[in-house]
Parts: C-alpha cells; sequence; structure tokens
C-alpha cells in the first residue's frame, strides 16, 4: 500500500500494527516512492525461503537447473 509521508507520520502507531499482521507499506514523498515498511524476517527465515524457493525452481525444470549458477547470479 502506498502512503505520502505526512500520513505516514500522522498515523504511524496504526500503520506498525498493520504491518505486525503482515501488510506492507511504501512511503512516498510527492508521489515517488522513499521508503518500505514490511514485516521484518529474521535470518533464518529469510534463508528458509531462499531454499524453497531454489527447491522449487530446481523441481520446474530439474534438467537445466545449476545451483551454483543461481547462487552466482543472487550475489550481484
Amino acid at each position: 500500500m502506498k502512503i505520502g509521508t505526512f500520513e505516514a507520520k500522522t498515523h504511524f502507531s496504526e500503520i506498525i500494527e498493520a504491518v505486525q499482521s503482515g501488510k506492507d507499506y511504501t512511503i512516498t514523498k510527492r508521489g515517488k516512492p522513499v521508503a518500505r515498511i514490511s514485516p521484518y524476517n529474521s535470518g533464518n527465515n529469510l534463508r528458509k525461503d531462499i531454499v524453497s524457493r531454489l527447491s522449487s525452481y530446481r523441481k520446474i525444470n530439474p534438467e537445466t537447473f545449476d545451483i551454483k549458477k543461481a547462487i552466482e547470479e543472487g550475489r550481484r
């Protein structure tokens, strides 16, 4: 959801509560995105998500999937 800086400042507590429930916000200034507020993911959850996505890609096309190439592309 997009929200202007003034509205974000005015309703910050409500935004934080919504983020705790899983909602994402993009903060805009004069209509241009400047920041994002999203639920915090610990590094452990992020790693699990990455491994899960890589496993999904591998299942789609196991003959051509190269894990080393995928890792290298992610580092760029």
